[in-house]
């Protein structure tokens, strides 16, 4: 099968990365911005997107749908999508890109899989194209997956990881528990080390014993409030791929709590694109310490 026309919902970070990879290719990339901010419409525009005024225009043209949005809002678009499908007779591959649990992504699937349309599972690991010098690798499984070969390049590492749904579901999700649940533990002790009083003893620790470490903590700490709203449940779905085999969920619903608190935070108001570079690592601790609960009553 030759693709000639990609769908993208939606154009936030990854899915504007990756369709600007796409359309850096020379292949028409489309998606629907109706009901969607300004930002975001730019963001599209920048990256070289062709806007549609619905979802059943988005069927209709395209080739593959590629669904890249938050987690919470990746059943609810599978939905829609598949009702612009009965309405329209059109029914493109659509992949899951979502940072969701397998059971998730198969309950997804077979919402498409009653529109008549085949499913692709997705897990997307690393930056978005073009914010690394390493390529974006988007594991795709599925009796299906191998019609995403063609997206291979440009930035983009495409991986086939078997035949069965709920496979590239899963490794992204063990990879998350790491690479984000890690980001969430260094904020814990961080931010437990400074309400108990010793945070710059810690940190002058940290900087002594773990170098490495303590510079992805200066790096990654700050930040964490623009996208901590979007990985709650993200931490959510973790835990019930690691229940669902006998793993504890605990770990992650931790994390989950810690993205709450800083989606909490003044500074969850920032997106990547506004954030404020220049807040150290220190003055981020004050706020977020700021913001703990109970903190009166955890010292009487």
């Amino acid at each position: 099968m030759r693709l000639r026309t990609i769908a993208i919902l939606s154009p936030g970070d990854m899915g504007s990365g990756v369709g600007g990879a796409l359309a850096g290719r020379g292949l028409d990339v489309v998606t629907c911005l109706a009901g969607r901010g300004e930002e975001t419409r730019a963001r599209a525009a920048r990256s070289g997107f062709r806007a549609l005024r619905d979802l059943d225009s988005l069927v209709s043209e395209s080739d593959l749908v590629l669904s890249i949005l938050p987690p919470e809002a990746a059943p609810g678009v599978a939905r829609d999508v598949a009702a612009a499908m009965g309405r329209t007779g059109r029914t493109p591959p659509y992949a899951d890109c979502n940072a969701v649990s397998p059971e998730t992504t198969r309950a997804i699937g077979r919402t498409l899989g009653a529109a008549g349309a085949e499913f692709i599972d997705g897990g997307i690991v690393g930056a978005a194209p073009g914010k690394s010098d390493r390529p974006t690798r988007i594991y795709v499984s599925g009796p299906g997956a191998e019609v995403m070969a063609e997206l291979d390049g440009n930035g983009i590492d495409l991986r086939v990881c078997g035949a069965e749904i709920g496979r590239a579901s899963a490794l992204k999700m063990c990879y998350a528990a790491v690479s984000k649940g890690t980001n969430t533990l260094h904020t814990a002790a961080l931010l437990a080390a400074e309400a108990l009083g010793v945070g710059e003893t810690l940190r002058e620790e940290f900087a002594y014993s773990m170098p490495a470490a303590y510079q992805r903590m200066r790096a990654m700490v700050p930040r964490l409030p623009a996208d901590a709203a979007r990985w709650i449940r993200e931490m959510e779905e973790i835990a019930e791929t690691f229940e669902s085999v006998g793993v504890t969920p605990r770990f992650h619903l931790g994390a989950r709590d810690v993205f709450a608190l800083l989606a909490a935070t003044p500074f969850a108001a920032e997106t990547r694109e506004t954030l404020d570079q220049s807040r150290t690592l220190e003055q981020s601790l004050e706020v977020y310490l700021a913001h703990l609960p109970d903190r009166d009553a955890a010292a009487e």
